[in-house]
């Protein structure tokens, strides 16, 4: 096998692509309709034991630890024999706990002792309370359910996070989704803003934020979190012009204003296919090649941050410390990676 990018120290393994919901918001790439430029095939899944191969080539690569998604990681039959050989077999994910992030439809007590057992982190989705339904796709699972689950892992000792990715929709009952979410037992708080891609395409209308809501986000759990005397963190990058132009200065949420993907971590689609980050529709490489990197040109252009920037971002103060937001959600709404952020083009229709 021959290296020739440096990887990142993370990788998100998305384990599966089935899913017990359908959210509305959900930007796996597999389950774009709407743009045909961005269609992903889904390809056979890789078994444990190909993830368990995958997990020695990456730590023979570089990597250092690893993190659990999907579709729905809880839904990948052998996800207890996976957690277990990380413990056992490899140095991955040493002194650290292994990150699952789930939507809590498929948890149960077997679970919870599997996860307490081999050290797991626990990430769940509550994108509302009662707009949970209409934003989850399905009735079958529940903000109480997510909430139990959040006060059973607490009393079991199993580190959580609360993952609310916020809408248009639900935007109205933030302030009472992260109070519950941390009432519940959650440690910490990860909130994403809806962003264009996969499934969320077709919805992008009425979920996008304006740029006042995305600010408003950050002033709200920041208030919450100095309440709670917890600490939070926002997984998408925000243009730093808004997050100067809110009334806080944030001590408990952390807001990154730079691209992290190929540079802080990178993503493995259920195929074993590799993707710059979990919001690209654009596989780089595979696994099992010689090579794993096949299109440097396109790993490169976020690994160097060499991508140019938004016309509109020229001359501005920022640009050393900013990506002017997220560079594939600007591919996706209007088919370039120096287009604006969407929350700059306002609720307009995508480029298809």
């Amino acid at each position: 096998m021959i290296i020739r990018v440096k990887f990142p120290e993370t990788a998100v393994l998305e384990l599966t692509y089935e899913c017990n919901q359908k959210c509305i918001f959900c930007s796996c790439p597999w389950e774009n309709t709407e743009i045909a430029s961005f269609f992903y095939e889904k390809r056979k899944e890789l078994s444990i034991d190909d993830w368990k191969k995958a997990l020695l080539i990456l730590e023979g690569s570089g990597v250092s630890r690893v993190a659990f998604s999907g579709g729905e990681a809880l839904l990948k039959e052998g996800l207890a024999d996976l957690l277990y050989y990380i413990r056992s077999d490899t140095e991955l994910n040493q002194d650290e706990k292994i990150v699952v992030i789930s939507n809590g439809g498929a948890m149960d007590e077997r679970f919870l002792s599997i996860f307490k057992e081999t050290g797991v982190h626990l990430s769940l989705s509550l994108p509302g309370l009662l707009t949970f339904p209409y934003h989850a796709g399905t009735e079958a699972n529940t903000a109480e359910n997510v909430l139990h689950w959040l006060t059973r892992a607490k009393e079991e000792s199993v580190e959580t996070t609360v993952n609310i990715t916020v809408t248009k929709r639900n935007f109205h009952e933030f302030y009472e989704t992260i109070a519950n979410g941390l009432i519940a037992g959650a440690d910490t708080v990860l909130l994403n803003r809806f962003l264009v891609g996969g499934r969320g395409i077709k919805y992008q209308a009425e979920l996008s934020l304006s740029k006042e809501e995305m600010i408003a986000v950050l002033d709200i759990a920041e208030d919450v979190l100095a309440l709670s005397k917890r600490i939070g963190s926002v997984g998408t990058e925000y243009p730093l012009c808004l997050i100067k132009e809110s009334r806080k200065k944030f001590k408990r949420l952390q807001i990154g204003s730079l691209c992290a993907a190929a540079k802080e971590f990178f993503v493995l689609d259920p195929s074993g296919f590799i993707r710059t980050c979990n919001h690209s529709p654009k596989r780089v490489g595979y696994v099992f090649d010689d090579h794993i990197i096949s299109d440097l040109d396109y790993w490169n252009i976020f690994a160097n941050r060499s991508h140019e920037l938004p016309k509109m971002c020229e001359g501005c103060q920022f640009v050393p410390d900013c990506d002017c937001g997220c560079r594939e959600a600007a591919a996706i709404w209007s088919g370039s990676l120096s287009a604006p952020d969407p929350c700059f083009d306002g609720v307009k229709k995508c480029n298809k």
